[in-house]
């Protein structure tokens, strides 16, 4: 069962635990948030775990300045500028990805953006204590209402984490805002807990809203998606000539030894160890050159799940503009 302590005695076991790759939950002023450290792939593994059911949809990155930030992600003028009215708050930009950001693929589910925010009080505390960045989710298993309580959380995860971290309620209560610049207009990606009026006003203009369907608005919404430019194929018996080889697990698919060049994404078919290399394995298969990718299959069960379910978009056709829904996975605080 998960240890709670009030955030005024929490920080040093929070550090301490954060740094060993496990997960906590922390408080902010939106909702709880499941946090581990957004540099180690492994860490932010373990948060689709603890949750169940995983999807690897992007997460928010919570920082603790904005020096922090600029090492993540590029401002531009106009996101700077909300920055500097919002922040420390809830409202998340999505920037483009700086080149050599230390934060995992797994993260940004190998997107070239990402979402940064820079809360009030403990989540702060802790990514300045332990300089991480710190990657989380709402601090629920997947598809249940966000927790706004230390007690919310220990009913519905205090078997599957090592701490949470009592902060009181919080006293926003809902997600933060997310908005991105683009082409000069900002979008609204997701209402929260500052009000489209407010960002309106400093703005002087209004926010984009796409309509529903038309537009995708949110990272992960499309069928093809996470896709290299090498076609992907799923659960191969075999290796074809020309392929390059997605691996998992100590042994090989027939003809194995052909493969122009191999990733294992666990030798030993840790499925959290497999999680973790996903998008940096497909990112350097696809750089090899080969025509095609081919992939071993993954079991289904635990992160298998979540595995499955992105080399399913990697693999799909390009051009597949279908939108699918997104779930409680981007509804981070």
């Amino acid at each position: 069962m998960a240890e709670i302590l009030p955030e005024d005695r929490a920080l040093e076991r929070a550090c301490e635990l954060i740094l060993a790759g496990l997960p906590v939950a922390v408080p902010t002023e939106t909702v709880y948030g499941l946090a581990a450290d957004a540099t180690n792939g492994e860490a932010v593994a373990r948060i689709y775990e603890a949750k169940g059911r995983p999807r690897f949809n992007p997460l928010i990155v919570h920082v603790c300045d904005r020096d922090m930030a600029d090492r993540i992600g590029t401002f531009d003028p106009v996101s700077a500028r909300l920055a500097d009215i919002f922040w420390p708050g809830p409202l998340t930009l999505v920037l483009p990805l700086k080149a050599g950001a230390p934060v995992s693929p797994l993260v940004t589910a190998g997107l070239g953006t990402v979402g940064i925010r820079m809360p009030r009080g403990f989540a702060a505390r802790l990514a300045a204590s332990t300089g991480r960045p710190i990657a989380a989710p709402s601090a629920n298993s997947s598809g249940r209402v966000s927790p706004t309580s230390a007690r919310a959380v220990e009913a519905d995860l205090g078997e599957r984490i090592p701490l949470i971290v009592d902060g009181g309620a919080a006293s926003v209560g809902v997600e933060s805002t997310i908005v991105k610049v683009e082409d000069g207009r900002v979008q609204l990606l997701r209402p929260g807990g500052v009000a489209a009026e407010e960002i309106e006003a400093v703005l002087g203009a209004p926010l984009s809203r796409g309509r529903a369907g038309a537009t995708v608005e949110a990272p992960g919404m499309l069928v093809s998606h996470y896709a290299p430019n090498a076609t992907v194929r799923l659960n191969a018996s075999e290796v074809r000539t020309g392929e390059a080889l997605l691996a998992f697990g100590p042994k090989r698919i027939a003809k194995a030894e052909n493969a122009v060049a191999v990733e294992n994404l666990s030798l030993s078919g840790d499925l959290r160890e497999a999680a973790a290399s996903l998008f940096a394995h497909l990112a350097a298969l696809d750089r090899c050159g080969a025509h095609s990718i081919a992939v071993e299959p993954v079991p289904r069960q635990g992160l298998g799940e979540a595995i499955n379910d992105r080399l399913a978009r990697a693999a799909a056709p390009r051009g597949d503009s279908t939108i699918v829904s997104q779930d409680a996975e981007v509804a981070d605080f």
